[in-house]
């Protein structure tokens, strides 16, 4: 092939400049010569465009298609307007790449706990609550009895579709009593604790010869493996499935959330340990996501936790849920599975080798308004609520929920805390009515309508409560959702197909990719005020049943 010639272009431009068109007489007027320059400007100036424009789109797609398209990666020729625009990322950041979420709202709420830890006192109930374990049977096997004495990590029950998988106490007591619900499902398994708690003796394999079979068995019989969940669906991890990645937040931007730097100090070691033994689980990689929204930088157990990727995040809430940031470094297909943790969970795991025991300590929030001091507390997991609340709440008709105020569940004092949950939140109950609320100037509130002018008072904090202001509606279009879900997912035409049972919308529009604390900002923010979680979990369920 003939090569080319590079002084070519100059050529063309030379017979271009001194053409008939720009040799005009030196008795005409220079106006013609003055336009005629100008329109060749603007066409070579068209030209270097439409080139630009041209090979940025071939860098894309070449990018695209050997796979080096990844999130916050720009392989453009020039920077976009989102990079321009964007926040700067903090110094801590140190080059780790950054994914910053302009979608969201983080609710301003009383009652943000104080930053100290104190020993819950007074709680002598605890529960295990197979409902908390989503997948298994509702009446799964028993291995108590009412009156029999257990030690703290003996197996309580198990389901009976996968007998090797253990559920086992968080404490030593007795066994006092098996709660039911509907259609005789075991709701509560419920021990009182021994003042001295005695532990049942564990012997780990070594987690550096042991093979990944070892390890899992070990996981099956100690309670480890209930600290794990899969998605899609959210449910109880699938042992003979091995997860393309596993994926741990460090981080909670959900309302009054425990802030997980204070949670992990003094435990950096036993949450290195149990990063130690996901890395042996999965034939991908342990993804570590970390806050980018202070001043100061997260703790070092996660700044420098090792065996893993480190992922920041900078954004409102849901910034720190694990499901935005699994959909934005590596997103679930219908094909793959993944594992996820907390970060207490990962602590648990990792004291199973370095106590070789089942440690079920736990470091709770006590938020919300309607909380005399609001700080945490380190108790067990599943306390009983009421004995753990016990004079710290104040005032009538107050809303107890086991986790936020979002994506929590009711508690009544007789309840437990749920499994998964390390924060307690109290509220006024919204049980009152607003005679023309629609129309009449009302009290603030939190809400993410400009018709209330909150955004001039980014730091003002509201009391909420738990009334909707409003019935339920038509569900109409309002692009809302898409205005505070981080992803590339339109929410409201998901839910239709949910509520329709369309399943090849439903796969296509990404359910995969959402559990209830995903939606659960979209859910406050509606103004039908349709019950997005619920719907969720109905259309995750028949998905699952559908194979």
């Amino acid at each position: 092939m003939r090569k080319a010639n590079p002084r070519l272009p100059f050529a063309l431009l030379s017979c271009l400049l001194t053409s008939p068109l720009l040799a005009q007489s030196t008795d005409a007027s220079g106006g013609g010569n003055l336009f005629a320059l100008a329109l060749l400007v603007v066409v070579v100036l068209i030209a270097f465009v439409v080139i630009v424009q041209v090979a940025d789109n071939l860098l894309r797609i070449e990018a695209r298609r050997i796979g080096a398209d990844k999130e916050g990666v720009n392989y453009s020729v020039f920077p976009s307007i989102r990079e321009i625009l964007t926040p700067k990322v903090p110094d801590y950041v140190n080059g780790y790449p950054t994914i910053v979420l302009d979608k969201g709202y983080n609710l301003p709420l009383e009652g943000e706990p104080a930053p100290a830890v104190t020993a819950a006192r007074g709680v002598k109930r605890f529960a295990l609550q197979p409902p908390n374990f989503l997948g298994i049977a509702p009446i799964p096997k028993l291995e108590v009895e009412i009156g029999e004495s257990v030690k703290a990590g003996d197996p309580l029950f198990f389901d009976k579709k996968a007998p090797d998988i253990k559920y086992v106490a968080p404490v030593s007591g007795e066994v006092i009593a098996v709660n039911r619900g509907e259609k005789r499902a075991i709701t509560e398994v419920v021990i009182l604790a021994d003042k001295e708690q005695t532990h049942r003796e564990l012997t780990p394999p070594d987690p550096k010869k042991a093979s990944r079979e070892e390890i899992i068995e070990f996981l099956k019989g100690s309670g480890g493996w209930m600290l794990i969940k899969q998605r899609p669906y959210n449910v109880v991890a699938e042992p003979e499935e091995v997860p393309s990645n596993i994926f741990i937040s460090t981080f909670d931007t959900g309302p009054l959330a425990p802030d997980l730097n204070l949670v992990v100090k003094g435990r950096e070691k036993a949450f290195q340990q149990g990063l130690d033994i996901l890395a042996r689980l999965t034939e991908g990689k342990v993804h570590l996501g970390l806050s980018a929204n202070g001043e100061t930088p997260p703790a070092p157990a996660f700044v420098e936790a090792k065996n893993v990727e480190k992922h920041y995040f900078k954004g409102p809430h849901p910034a720190g849920n694990v499901g935005v940031q699994i959909h934005h470094i590596a997103p679930i297909t219908p094909t793959q599975k993944v594992w996820t943790l907390g970060v207490q969970e990962v602590i648990t795991l990792g004291n199973l080798w370095l106590e070789k025991r089942f440690d079920a300590e736990r470091i709770v929030a006590l938020t919300g308004s309607r909380m005399k001091e609001p700080r945490y507390v380190k108790t067990l997991i599943g306390a009983n609520v009421g004995e753990l609340l016990k004079n710290e709440v104040e005032g009538d008709k107050v809303r107890l929920i086991s986790g936020d105020v979002l994506s929590g569940e009711k508690k009544d004092p007789e309840n437990f805390l749920n499994f998964y949950d390390d924060q307690v939140t109290a509220i006024p109950e919204g049980d009152y009515y607003e005679l023309f609320g629609w129309l009449l100037p009302s009290k603030a509130r939190p809400s993410l309508s400009r018709t209330y002018p909150n955004f001039l008072f980014p730091d003002l904090k509201f009391e909420g409560d738990t009334n909707t202001h409003g019935e339920r509606r038509a569900f109409v279009m309002t692009g809302q959702y898409e205005r505070v879900l981080p992803m590339d997912i339109y929410l409201q035409h998901l839910m239709k197909a949910i509520m329709i049972n369309d399943f090849e919308r439903m796969e296509g529009l990404g359910i995969y990719e959402l559990v209830e604390e995903d939606v659960a900002l979209a859910e406050f923010a509606c103004t039908s005020k349709q019950p997005l979680q619920r719907i969720l979990r109905m259309g995750l369920d028949i998905m699952r049943e559908q194979g």
